[in-house]
């Protein structure tokens, strides 16, 4: 199994792996503040949680218009000059937050390092694309993927220990991960692709005034916003939990994180072989079955003694993971399949956009429990909500044909 792994990261040419290094690189830097930002602007300067996520609503919506300029940028000007210009942007604003001491501050910069980093994603996918044919694209993404999870579970743990001594340190790594990226790729990178100057914003970013119009995709993409609601929570308010509740130092907080790329990596590719031959629809319902039951952990991490609650914060990450990996991508594919392959752009974009929103949203929502008192009820809620989630992919597959749906034949 270990052989075959190594099979299929081998053989591209060499600018292929200078992005996967910058892709480890740069999430290793990512991984170094997520699980401990919610701690230390709340717990450490003050700023109330609700404030907090209202800026990771501003970072998520940033990073989705970032998105959008940062796709049509490449087609304009090229992929190189893209790439290279958003990680030098964000070496700056990813630093700044250890500058900030203020709740408007946070939200400004939050805002300025969501657009910054936001220009790099398609970018970086047009590179592969450029550099890989069809026969090994998506090992090429696959090789990407594999480069994401060894760096965000590295910059749990390195982060956890260097948040210990420095808190702020870890910002200023987070932007010095980001300089060191682009001027990896300024080296390493050729020229694939110099630009169109004809390239349009609407070419870029897909025939949105169509996607919207589509019931059923528009339907699925509301559904896209309540997972990410989901999603948000990983981030905003269980490391509170974990560091209030618990008494966890942000190094055990770190170790206990390296769960969840962990899972992504082991238990990927054999669930998505178990479910292969059910509706898609069927397994996001699972998926939101694996989502309630990790808000149930968290639940009773109030009635138990420490040691079992970081057991039940370790389930918490556990099950949510299980729930990513059956989500990400059954909800891709199947938005893929709702309509027309030449607008199948457009499709993808506007359940990316969901998704980001619903980030945004969570993290607001959570913080808005915390700061108002009633933070022992957003696990319930949040139960209550997978159960929706749960009806409505059930009402959806009624109106998905089986092919669309994933089931051949």
């Amino acid at each position: 199994m270990f052989g075959s792994t190594l099979d299929a990261v081998r053989g591209f040419r060499r600018p292929v792996y200078a992005v996967a290094g910058g892709r480890l690189i740069n999430v290793f830097g990512s991984g170094l503040v997520y699980p401990f930002a919610t701690i230390h602007f709340h717990l450490q300067v003050g700023i109330p949680l609700s404030v907090v996520g209202l800026g990771l609503l501003a970072n998520n919506v940033a990073t989705a218009t970032g998105t959008a300029i940062g796709g049509y940028l490449a087609d304009r000007y090229g992929r190189r000059p893209v790439m290279v210009g958003s990680m030098a942007l964000s070496a700056l604003t990813l630093a700044a937050y250890a500058l900030v001491t203020t709740g408007t501050g946070f939200i400004a910069v939050a805002t300025a390092a969501g657009l910054t980093t936001g220009l790099y994603a398609p970018a970086s996918q047009a590179m592969i694309a450029d550099l890989t044919d069809a026969g090994e694209r998506e090992r090429g993404y696959g090789l990407l993927k594999v480069a994401s999870n060894v760096g965000f579970g590295s910059g749990f743990v390195v982060g956890g220990v260097l948040y210990e001594f420095a808190s702020t340190a870890v910002f200023v790594a987070d932007g010095l991960t980001s300089a060191v990226v682009a001027a990896v790729l300024l080296v390493a990178l050729p020229r694939v692709h110099d630009g169109r100057a004809a390239a349009t914003l609407s070419e870029s970013v897909g025939d949105w005034g169509r996607a919207i119009t589509q019931r059923r995709l528009v339907a699925l993409a509301g559904l896209n916003v309540g997972f990410a609601i989901m999603y948000a929570q990983m981030q905003a308010t269980v490391p509170v939990v974990a560091s209030e509740t618990l008494g966890l130092d942000s190094a055990q907080i770190g170790t206990l994180y390296v769960l969840n790329p962990l899972v992504l990596v082991v238990f990927q590719m054999p669930v998505l072989s178990a479910v292969g031959d059910w509706r898609r629809t069927r397994g996001l319902v699972a998926s939101t079955a694996f989502w309630g039951v990790s808000f149930l952990a968290i639940v009773l991490v109030d009635a138990v003694p420490t040691l079992l609650g970081t057991g039940l914060v370790g389930a918490f990450l556990v099950l949510r993971t299980v729930g990513e990996v059956l989500h990400s991508p059954l909800v891709t594919s199947l938005a893929s399949d709702l309509g027309h392959a030449d607008e199948r752009g457009s499709r993808l974009s506007l359940i990316e956009i969901a998704k980001r929103l619903g980030m945004g949203l969570g993290a607001a929502l959570g913080g808005a429990f915390f700061d108002y008192g009633f933070a022992a009820l957003l696990w319930p809620a949040l139960i209550v909500g997978c159960a929706g989630l749960a009806v409505g992919l059930l009402a959806l597959e009624r109106r998905v044909s089986p092919a669309e749906n994933g089931v051949s034949g």
